[in-house]
């Protein structure tokens, strides 16, 4: 009889400010999680946004992403504390350490919630049994509190380990589908964003068991082949996906672009290093990838090629924060008046740690440039869709 697969979702509850709480408490200040509190970058801005929130902060309506000043006038007595990136790395390589005490086969989603494939590890006992132990063991050693979601893939471990919180352990096996996850909210189901979900309602399907009962025809009109069948499997519960404990073999991701005439202009430049950069970020957003080094080159009419390399503290994905160092970099070695031939851009020291960036902390537009990648995915997508579409019905008339 093959053995069913047994897959864990471990995700720290409210990481930033868990983690914020137990320095505090190691330097002898009351647990922050109790009262109104967040984190931020620096308090004293007013630009600043909410990185992490308490609960009794959340009670008081105050959202992640919305500026500090928002939130103080919603809660006058809100506790304001700054994040400290270094402290999060070390709060999260011990909880790292344990989970991979349980399994080697780990993947690690983000710096706080990582996959365990426990499928040759799980003979003779409850595995909630065994979540319940490691959830225990994290919050004894390290004094913050974790969810452990608990399924036959990646996908229902995941979504288990979003029920209630904190502390919990819940499972979500193929069978508990219908009873636990079709009632949910579309929003709910994994890779479903707001856009999504408001063109979704707008067809009547408002929940997760809506959504598994269309038809793939249906939803392709709605949101495009790839990403309607991607949606139809996972809200059935399926997901093939292995746990992976290693990066694949590729190495880089580069795009350049060449001009059928020299261009000179600081415009010129930018808004063909702004197409390349675009084209780039979505590659690496499709592989799950993120970069930690990004790289650009110039060729001029002479075909002499300048290029230049530079590495970022924290990886990303997104469009932004790699254009911005592209230009950086340009700026350096583009003379303002050599005609370009041709510009390319590159990245590398590939990763599929999803770490959170420190502008987080200080950039409240960083999550508009979240939601602008994720639109602009979603069209790239649906172009790609449309030309595979066409070019299917061009071969059958042939």
């Amino acid at each position: 009889m093959p053995r069913r697969r047994v897959i864990f979702h471990i995700d720290v509850n409210s990481a930033f400010l868990s983690w914020t709480a137990v320095q505090l408490m190691n330097e002898g200040h009351p647990d922050i999680r109790l009262v109104p509190s967040v984190v931020s970058g620096d308090p004293n801005d007013r630009r600043s946004i909410v990185t992490a929130a308490s609960i009794p902060a959340k009670k008081a309506g105050i959202k992640t992403a919305e500026p500090v000043s928002l939130a103080l006038r919603k809660c006058p007595g809100l506790i304001v504390v700054k994040g400290d990136w270094e402290w999060y790395r070390r709060c999260s390589e011990g909880f790292i350490e344990i989970c991979r005490r349980y399994s080697p086969i780990l993947q690690q989603f983000s710096i706080d919630e990582c996959f365990i494939d426990m499928t040759l590890r799980n003979w003779g006992e409850d595995p909630a049994d065994v979540a319940t132990r490691l959830k225990d063991e994290i919050k004894n050693t390290l004094g913050f509190t974790v969810n452990v979601g608990i399924g036959s893939n990646k996908l229902l471990a995941k979504m288990a380990s979003e029920f209630e919180k904190p502390d919990k352990v819940h499972t979500l096996w193929q069978e508990e589908v219908p009873e636990k996850m079709w009632p949910l909210d579309v929003r709910e189901l994994l890779w479903v964003g707001k856009k999504t979900e408001e063109k979704l309602k707008m067809y009547g399907i408002h929940t997760i068991g809506d959504l598994a009962g269309r038809s793939i025809g249906s939803l392709t009109r709605l949101v495009g082949k790839k990403f309607a069948a991607q949606m139809l499997e996972n809200a059935n519960g399926r997901d093939d996906s292995p746990v992976e404990t290693e990066v694949p073999e590729a190495k880089s991701i580069s795009a350049e672009r060449t001009f059928p005439n020299d261009i000179g202009t600081e415009k010129d430049i930018d808004r063909a290093l702004f197409n390349v950069a675009c084209i780039v970020a979505h590659r690496l957003r499709r592989a799950r990838f993120h970069t930690a080094c990004i790289s650009v080159f110039i060729k001029y009419r002479d075909f002499s090629v300048v290029q230049k390399q530079r590495q970022i503290s924290q990886p990303t994905d997104i469009t932004a924060v790699i254009l911005n160092e592209a230009r950086a970099m340009v700026s350096d070695i583009w003379d303002r008046e050599s005609p370009i031939r041709q510009i390319g851009l590159g990245v590398s020291k590939l990763t599929h740690e999803n770490v959170v960036q420190m502008s987080l902390f200080e950039d409240p537009q960083m999550e508009y440039f979240r939601e602008w990648d994720r639109k602009y995915d979603e069209d790239k997508s649906r172009n790609e869709d449309a030309r595979l579409l066409a070019y299917e019905r061009k071969k059958h008339n042939d």
